[in-house]
């Protein structure tokens, strides 16, 4: 099938599961087919492992729908399914930022899981994941913003892991230089992503939260972005930009950042929790030199007029997450599959064989799931803290609002706007956005 063309893919996909559904019916009359969407098929994709084991395991059957890797068609696929009230799909895999955007395709899965189905997970996904009091998904993985840096390097010219972003501006700047004079003339202090698009969001509300400067729209719907402290948490990111950051930044996503990293050409870089086995794995340029940390914070003292408070170090939440079709046939079936995706143990062997980041709390002080990947345990303190995008309050209208912000950065970090006009800007389009959420 050609994943790439959900119009096609979605008709491909209804003729192989009424065929699927004929030999059920002829097999066995008692049993639930459910189809699950999971991802891409590839090698990291250990949905389809825990579907048909599941499905052994109940004597329900399972269809794996691969989908693509990439978010945005993932997206469109959806969409196009759950708009016609397509009954093709019963499970889904969503992203963190979809149940607002989704709601009123999904059904509330505390209608049809215990109440300790969601027993030890972090408490903020939850929270991410509850729209207008109902349940749209359960967390399966989760990945948080976080600092990587060269830990040789700093040891080499006598710094610490930098606190603020002040320290760390002053920091790379300084490393920066020394490196440059040793030699290396490609060597950069810090290095994000900072092209126009989603990843930009998740950065610059780091940014921005960490400054007290709020998140773009507080839990209750207010436009939160017009103060100080954001203005000024802007500023100091467009000061990067041909500074201690390569121009090419204002055209870099994750795999462009890593790359210069891991190449032995950078600092500081700001990244998801994914590039800890690539920088230190076969044929890696910095593999054992590479320290990580939770992001810098915002300079001292409350944060004045902002709805942030106190600056702190602030990480942007991702991830993906389980969620049912309201147009599905077996909706209790397609629950208890969700249930058991996310069950502790099947979480744990995700974090082990896989590598992914589980969201239930007590998995990060397990001693197998440490032993495999030792980082893991320098997480939980950053996904704790986690600030998950204004997505569920937002609903329908956050790719809006997040296309805003990023559209208003982006001109910030270019040089067209000051962080003062940019927030001003952005305050009367998001609240125009606002009067339909």
């Amino acid at each position: 099938m050609n994943l790439n063309n959900p119009k096609r893919y979605h008709h491909a996909l209804i003729g192989s599961l009424l065929l699927g559904g004929s030999a059920l019916a002829a097999q066995n009359t008692l049993a639930a087919e459910i189809a699950i969407a999971c991802g891409p098929g590839d090698a990291a994709d250990y949905c389809p492992v825990l579907a048909e084991r599941w499905a052994e395991e109940t004597g329900h059957e399972v269809n794996v729908v691969s989908t693509p890797n990439d978010a945005t068609e993932k997206l469109s696929l959806y969409q196009q399914l759950l708009g016609s009230q397509s009954r093709d799909i019963d499970v889904l895999m969503i992203d963190i930022v979809w149940p607002g955007l989704l709601a009123d395709h999904l059904v509330d899965l505390s209608e049809y899981l215990p109440a300790d189905a969601t027993e030890g997970i972090f408490p903020a996904l939850i929270e991410n994941n509850t729209v207008d009091g109902k349940l749209m998904a359960i967390p399966w993985f989760t990945d948080a913003g976080l600092l990587y840096y060269r830990k040789d390097l700093l040891e080499q010219y006598g710094h610490e892991v930098p606190e603020t972003w002040r320290e760390l501006t002053e920091t790379a700047r300084e490393v920066q230089a020394a490196e440059r004079e040793a030699g290396n003339d490609g060597f950069w202090g810090y290095t994000f992503q900072g092209r126009a698009y989603e990843g930009l969001t998740t950065n610059a509300l780091e940014w921005v939260a960490s400054h007290g400067g709020g998140t773009i729209v507080d839990d209750e719907g207010n436009v939160t972005i017009n103060n100080a402290r954001a203005a000024e948490a802007l500023d100091l990111a467009a000061s990067w930009i041909d500074d201690i950051s390569p121009e090419g930044t204002l055209n870099h996503t994750e795999e462009e950042t890593r790359g210069i990293f891991q190449s032995g050409n950078a600092l500081f870089l700001r990244n998801w929790p994914y590039v800890w086995s690539l920088a230190n794995g076969e044929g890696s340029e910095v593999a054992g030199k590479v320290g990580m940390a939770p992001l810098p914070r915002g300079p001292e003292g409350p944060g004045d007029a902002a709805p942030g408070g106190e600056s702190r170090s602030v990480a942007t939440l991702g991830g993906w997450n389980w969620a049912v079709s309201r147009y599905s046939e077996h909706p209790d079936v397609a629950a208890d599959l969700v249930a058991y995706l996310t069950a502790e143990a099947q979480q744990k062997e995700h974090a082990i064989e896989i590598g992914m980041n589980p969201t239930i709390e007590a998995l990060y002080e397990d001693e197998e799931v440490l032993a495999s990947n030792p980082s893991m345990g320098e997480l939980y303190e950053t996904l704790t803290n986690g600030v998950p995008r204004p997505a569920t309050v937002t609903g329908s209208d956050y790719p809006r609002v997040s296309n805003a912000f990023f559209n208003r950065v982006h001109s910030v970090l270019s040089g067209d706007l000051d962080g003062t006009a940019a927030v001003q800007q952005l305050e009367g389009e998001l609240r125009r956005l606002s009067r339909r959420w």
